[in-house]
């Protein structure tokens, strides 16, 4: 036997019609009970007649929730036709009427049931007239009336709640869904825009040491054993940052690695790579104000954006001299990077729209053909410096020839109302 819970549940999902119909049937058992009990002796036997009237004041209720007023009119026409009409057994509650009334408290709107229950009060009262006309009957048949309209409109209240709190649980649904899916479209814009600067940067060295080398060979062979050591070392920690990194993202047995993300103190090694022994530009790397730790958020992302700042440089600029500068400020970071190289306008036009396009183009390409790609290394600076409160300026040098990369990023909590 169900649990009455599971009853209760299944009753909830069951079809209107069903249980309309379940209802009817529940309320025909309890009118018939009067006609097949015993009767008192000096009363008059039951007929059929009174039996099919009482019968068809109960049919009406299959159709309680299309119209309700309608059925409820019915019913109590037809209760008025066998009080005068016939003289049937006397039903000890108005089954059918109170069902009726109920229903109209749940479904109608207020002007409806206020003239309903105006309504029924004068059948009400015309009915106890006819029958008994005593002020008991009358007090119990509209308090029995009184109360399936407090249960009717106690029901809508309870619908209507369960109707609000079912929206609202939707709503979270999908509002969680929609965070859901934009946290992984942020991560995935941070995996990608982690393994272009970690690629960029580390094949656009290997290609300058690489096309130096041959060069060195027969100048200066002392310069291509540098160039050679630089290829190496940067192979060798874009193959240990990449680890790092799929470390994390694939689903391992064993724990992923906890290797800290480079910082502001690997800026020098950086350096040292890019210039090559020799074969790459001259950096003149400058640390100024109030130096101190950083947040490990901000101390990666300056790292990063210097990274892909001397990407661009290598990859377009053939600059000779690269400055890059880090000024410690109040709740700020300033990073600069400038070059002498060939500018925005220069050569191929590679860094001409100012957006980052050849700093994205595929590793290997000339220039014009990365100019025309839409890459991402200036966009990725803009990203970096913003997600830190900050911001990024990217354009040609107005004291030179050359390009200059600006970023502010944000070192101490904002100040609410800042």
């Amino acid at each position: 036997m169900p649990a009455p819970g599971r009853l209760v549940r299944r009753l909830r999902g069951a079809r209107p019609w069903v249980v309309d119909l379940g209802l009817t049937v529940l309320v025909q058992l309890a009118v018939t009970m009067p006609f097949v009990l015993p009767r008192e002796p000096g009363l008059p036997p039951v007929t059929w007649a009174s039996y099919a009237l009482t019968t068809l004041g109960v049919v009406p209720l299959v159709w309680r929730r299309r119209r309700p007023v309608l059925v409820l009119v019915a019913i109590l026409l037809i209760g008025g036709v066998y009080k005068v009409a016939l003289d049937g057994p006397g039903q000890p509650l108005p089954y059918a009427g109170l069902m009726a009334f109920y229903t109209v408290a749940v479904q109608c709107p207020g002007r409806v049931r206020a003239g309903v229950g105006a309504g029924s009060v004068v059948a009400v009262a015309a009915s106890v007239g006819l029958g008994t006309g005593t002020a008991r009957e009358l007090s119990f048949t509209l308090f029995c009336a009184g109360a399936a309209y407090a249960l009717g409109r106690l029901q809508y209240t309870r619908q209507a709640y369960t109707a609000a709190v079912e929206d609202r649980a939707a709503q979270l649904e999908r509002t969680h869904r929609i965070e859901a899916e934009q946290a992984v479209a942020r991560e995935r814009a941070r995996i990608a825009r982690e393994m272009h600067d970690i690629l960029s940067h580390a094949v656009s060295i290997m290609i300058v040491q690489a096309e130096a080398g041959p060069v060195a060979v027969r100048r200066a062979p002392e310069r291509a054993e540098a160039a050679f050591e630089a290829i190496s070392e940067t192979g060798r920690e874009a193959m240990a940052q990449l680890r790092t990194m799929l470390g994390v993202l694939r689903e391992a047995d064993g724990p992923a690695p906890r290797e800290p993300q480079p910082g502001v103190a690997a800026l020098p090694a950086l350096l040292d790579r890019v210039r090559g022994g020799g074969g790459g530009p001259e950096i003149v790397y400058e640390e100024t104000g109030g130096v101190g730790a950083l947040p490990s958020a901000v101390d990666t992302a300056v790292y990063r954006i210097v990274q892909e700042a001397l990407t661009n440089v290598v990859k377009h600029a053939r600059a000779r001299r690269v400055s890059v500068r880090l000024h410690h400020g109040a709740g700020e970071l300033v990073v600069t990077v400038t070059d002498d190289g060939r500018g925005p306008t220069g050569g191929s036009g590679s860094r001409g729209d100012g957006s980052g396009a050849a700093a994205g183009a595929a590793v290997g390409a000339d220039a014009a053909a990365g100019a025309g790609r839409g890459g991402h290394g200036l966009i990725g600076i803009r990203e970096r410096a913003a997600a830190h409160g900050g911001t990024a300026q990217c354009g040609p040098r107005r004291d030179g020839p050359g390009f200059r990369v600006r970023a502010v990023l944000v070192t101490s909590p904002l100040e609410v109302g800042s």
